[in-house]
């Protein structure tokens, strides 16, 4: 006996079902780990390049301390990855609020089977079966369509508070955005002043090597021709290669301070930086404001407390949506529902429906849940407590640091200006004799070396300016940095940098 269409089409669909399992786990067995070529790679590092370059204009002439600054808070690549993340969460907030929408869903589906679907019945009062023909109540093949709109109070006030939570991150984002930003406003300082040190020392460093070897080439030779005692000569040539040797220190420790001022403000690596130094090398005046004046400013403005504030903001938020999820939950819903099986007889209509539910266990868990949500507050605010003292530790302490770099600055400047003098005789006194030339290494040597230690304490200096101004808070007044041109921005910065080497204190007045 033949078999029926509907018996062959069952066949047919389970040797589809069957085949398509086979290849599925076929392909899913033959996925290989696939290992980046060099070409790949370099070709990505080429992307990459260009991308870290676009739109960074290039450096032409002398390179000042606020162009500095402004290049590296416009270009560099770590800051542009923290505003990067203060995007994602301004972004994150926005998607949030839809959230606090309804739901509205629209559906559509294709129902098939190989047999109908029939159905008997029996007799509500006798359970016997009934005489009736069994019926089929539904088609073989049929489609329907939904459009449904659902609201829970419950999600709506979750979505509500969480909403609030997404704002304070952002301000959080933005705290953390002013703190990079003081940190790298310190580094551009201080390896600004290592690169002016190296440009300053490279040419005397050359010379004093370059007449160090030639005096070490005299000595040798003179004791090879027995014209001095070999315990002379040899001392003389130590007491020189000791000069040299503290002369290639001096050039390896100044040698990557240009890279390291080129990779903050993203300038290529290679590039021959020249930099102008500033004429106010030296403020004391930020040492004549008031500490309770700066304790003040600095728990107003402080980027660690203010995040800290933000947290216990959020944490207090939590607590009301423990709260809310303790709640029943009042739900409602209305769709429009099409079905096209040609047994039904009204394929088209509206259901409507209107819900509440309550977890049980919430009467259980409601204790625990408060108790934990109080604890998250607690902790938030011994954590902004914390911070507050270490703030006002740090802010004590980063004064101090100041004023003792401010007296190692002025006491390596004058030690510098004693050994440029005492150079400058020498030079005068210089004479073709090899003794005059180690006269001459050496003096230079100490001139180079006084005159190093002016520049690393003056870096020193800035340095500890700029974690003073960190702590208290204090940032150039500039506006968006994407949008505002170079030449705008480095003049709000070179703004910034005058009114604190005046003494002034940001949102107070002069002292």
């Amino acid at each position: 006996m033949a078999a029926s269409p509907a018996r062959f089409a069952s066949r047919i669909s389970l040797r589809l079902t069957v085949l398509l399992a086979a290849m599925a786990v076929t392909g899913c067995a033959s996925i290989t780990p696939v290992t980046l070529t060099s070409t790949d790679l370099k070709q990505q590092a080429d992307i990459d390049r260009a991308t870290a370059r676009r739109d960074v204009p290039p450096i032409t002439g002398a390179l000042s301390l606020e162009e500095a600054i402004a290049r590296a808070l416009k270009y560099n690549l770590d800051r542009r990855a923290r505003m990067m993340e203060e995007a994602l969460a301004l972004n994150t907030f926005e998607a949030g609020k839809f959230d606090m929408l309804p739901k509205l869903v629209a559906s559509a589906g294709y129902r098939s089977r190989n047999e109908d679907l029939v159905t008997r019945s029996i007799d509500s009062v006798t359970g016997a079966p009934s005489l009736a023909n069994p019926a089929i109540s539904s088609e073989r093949n049929h489609s329907n369509t939904d459009l449904g709109l659902t609201w829970s109070l419950l999600d709506f006030g979750l979505s509500y508070y969480g909403a609030q939570q997404n704002a304070d991150r952002i301000l959080i984002a933005t705290e953390r955005r002013r703190k990079a930003m003081h940190i790298l406003i310190q580094d551009v300082r201080t390896a600004f002043w290592r690169t002016a040190s190296a440009q300053k020392l490279r040419t005397d460093i050359s010379t004093t090597s370059a007449l160090a070897e030639s005096a070490l080439v005299d000595s040798r030779q003179a004791e090879t021709e027995r014209l001095r005692s070999p315990i002379d000569a040899l001392r003389f040539q130590r007491q020189l290669l000791d000069n040299l040797r503290q002369l290639e220190a001096i050039d390896q420790e100044l040698s990557t301070a240009r890279i390291d001022l080129a990779g903050l403000i993203n300038a290529p690596l290679d590039s021959d930086l020249t930099v102008i130094e500033p004429t106010d090398l030296m403020n004391q005046k930020m040492l004549s404001w008031p500490v309770t004046t700066m304790e003040d400013t600095a728990l107003a403005q402080n980027a660690d407390l203010r995040e800290q504030h933000y947290n216990v903001r959020i944490a207090s938020i939590e607590t009301r949506k423990t709260l809310v999820r303790l709640f029943p939950n009042l739900s409602f819903n209305d769709a429009l529902r099409y079905d096209s099986d040609k047994y039904m007889i009204n394929n088209h209509w509206n259901e409507a429906g209107l819900q509440l539910s309550f977890n049980l266990f919430n009467l259980f868990s409601a204790p625990a849940q408060m108790r934990l949500a109080d604890a998250g507050i607690a902790l938030a605010d011994q954590r902004r407590v914390t911070t507050q003292m270490a703030v006002l530790t740090q802010m004590h302490v980063a004064r101090l640091q100041y004023a003792s770099a401010v007296r190692q600055y002025q006491r390596a400047d004058t030690i510098w200006n004693v050994d440029d003098r005492i150079k400058q005789h020498v030079a005068n006194r210089a004479s073709v004799q090899t003794q005059s030339k180690l006269d001459a290494v050496s003096n230079d040597t100490a001139a180079i070396l006084s005159q190093l230690r002016r520049y690393q304490t003056l870096a020193q200096l800035n340095a500890a300016a700029s974690r003073l101004q960190a702590t208290l808070g204090m940032e150039p007044a500039i506006g968006d940095v994407q949008t505002t041109p170079l030449a705008q921005l480095t003049g709000e910065v070179g703004a910034a940098l005058k009114q604190w080497s005046d003494g002034e204190l940001a949102g107070t007045a002069k002292p």
